[in-house]
């Protein structure tokens, strides 16, 4: 019986019904929205996982918004506070946002997927509680933030560092001195510096952590080294966040 009279409650749909079916078909805008722009760039935390977020961060919202639906007791007997609820969301969404972050060698990715994630759960819960003039603000300043921006950082004087590794003959043509004055030329200052030769001390190798504020350094410097007989191998590798 209690299933029946679901059923006819769900077919039977009043104000309230209304109200929570259209925060979380906007909060499934949003999330998409936001998603879109993710799922382009190629990031792990694309369309469907931004929209799920942000659809659970409406659905846990409206329990709390909504609570006179299932609370049957004398309200004056409980009190719930709403801002509890979306202090956890935020909480369990710290642990997704984690779960993109990935370490490739010296390089970090996803960081600013795990930050969208984030402001997506808020997007999420503005839905919840019905805030939709703040949801729209945001919903447009976040894809402000990683398609303009993105375009306009790119383009933004800025230190970008190497890891350096490189290889060759222990020869006047290949040392230390010669390698710094060859990073200089292209554009690079060093910041630290690791010498080791071979177990025959036929090879020098050095690992260095560049920097410099030319996008085009790293490219001047690979063909200049392939043309150096005496290097046999090299890897600049970009340090980003």
């Amino acid at each position: 019986m209690e299933l029946w009279h679901s059923l006819q409650d769900i077919v039977c749909l009043n104000s309230d019904d209304y109200a929570m079916l259209a925060r979380l078909l906007v909060a499934l805008l949003a999330g998409m929205t936001i998603g879109s722009e993710r799922t382009y760039r190629g990031r792990p935390a694309g369309f469907r996982t931004q929209a799920l977020v942000c659809v659970t961060s409406c659905l846990l919202m409206l329990v709390t918004v909504y609570e006179s639906h299932w609370v049957r007791t004398n309200v004056d007997l409980i009190r719930l506070d709403p801002t509890r609820m979306a202090q956890g969301i935020m909480t369990g969404i710290g642990f997704l946002g984690a779960g993109v972050i990935m370490k490739e060698g010296p390089t970090v990715r996803g960081l600013t997927t795990a930050a969208s994630i984030w402001i997506t759960s808020a997007i999420g819960i503005l839905a919840g509680i019905g805030f939709y003039f703040p949801l729209v603000v945001s919903v447009v300043i976040t894809i402000a933030v990683l398609s303009l921006l993105h375009w306009i950082e790119l383009r933004l004087p800025s230190m970008i560092y190497y890891n350096f590794d490189v290889r060759g003959a222990r020869t006047d043509a290949f040392t230390e001195e010669s390698l710094k004055q060859l990073l200089r030329a292209c554009g690079f200052r060093v910041t630290h510096i690791s010498y080791r030769l071979d177990e025959k001390g036929h090879e020098r190798r050095f690992n260095m952590v560049l920097y410099s504020t030319n996008r085009s350094s790293s490219s001047r410097l690979s063909k200049q080294l392939e043309n150096i007989d005496s290097v046999y191998g090299f890897r600049i590798t970009p340090i980003s966040g």
